[in-house]
């Protein structure tokens, strides 16, 4: 299946530069380009692209609230931030607006093209160097407490475990070799999760673990 592609950059440069990348690749199709974060919530209303891979400083409407409004949408659009990590604090805005996972604009592009897959499959967390450095700073931000660990209404013991390793970072063939499970039943668990916590993905779901306090952070 081919993943549709809207390229989000106020750079015309970027946005060709990543045109010409996709194009060598038959499974991915771009299948337009934005300027400007309100002119890529229209054309994803438009055109229903499987990712959006999205800028943060874009004239007018940044790409965090045009994240926000393509998320709270019913579309099953996917937000794949770029970000120069060491620069951008609004990257973390992101997390809270629904992005899926992020690529850094100097990483190398055959990482960027297995991020959008990736994103667009929402089946394991991107660029681990990066999400979860992302989200363990986010989580010790000030209005972002953590909970203590307890049951939680409405989820197995189990899904509780495997809710936990989530946020660890494991994928789900890690997941089922850790708990002696198949990869089809780790990924089933997973798919509960998504939809009993009303999480898009599975870094919403790491979120969720860092706030529930399933998963500690080193101090």
């Amino acid at each position: 299946m081919t993943v549709r592609i809207l390229l989000a950059d106020d750079q015309p440069l970027v946005r060709s530069g990543l045109r010409v990348l996709i194009a060598d690749h038959p499974d991915l199709d771009v299948v337009g380009e934005a300027a400007t974060g309100s002119e890529a919530v229209r054309l994803v209303g438009e055109l229903g692209p499987d990712v959006v891979v999205m800028d943060i400083r874009m004239p007018g409407m940044d790409g965090i609230e045009a994240t926000r409004r393509i998320t709270a949408g019913a579309a099953t659009t996917r937000v794949l931030v770029l970000t120069t990590f060491d620069e951008d604090d609004h990257v973390y805005g992101a997390l809270r607006a629904g992005a899926s996972g992020f690529v850094v604009k100097d990483m190398a592009l055959d990482d960027i093209l297995a991020a959008i897959r990736v994103v667009a499959a929402g089946d394991a967390l991107i660029a681990p160097s990066v999400t979860r450095r992302l989200i363990a700073d986010f989580v010790r931000r000030p209005g972002t407490a953590q909970r203590s660990a307890r049951p939680i209404e409405g989820i197995t013991e189990r899904e509780r475990e495997v809710l936990t390793l989530v946020g660890r970072g494991r994928s789900n063939t890690e997941i089922a070799q850790d708990l002696f499970i198949t990869v089809a039943t780790a990924k089933s668990h997973v798919s509960r999760l998504l939809t009993k916590l009303g999480a898009r993905d599975r870094v919403q779901l790491v979120i969720s673990a860092y706030e529930m306090g399933l998963v500690t952070l080193p101090r």
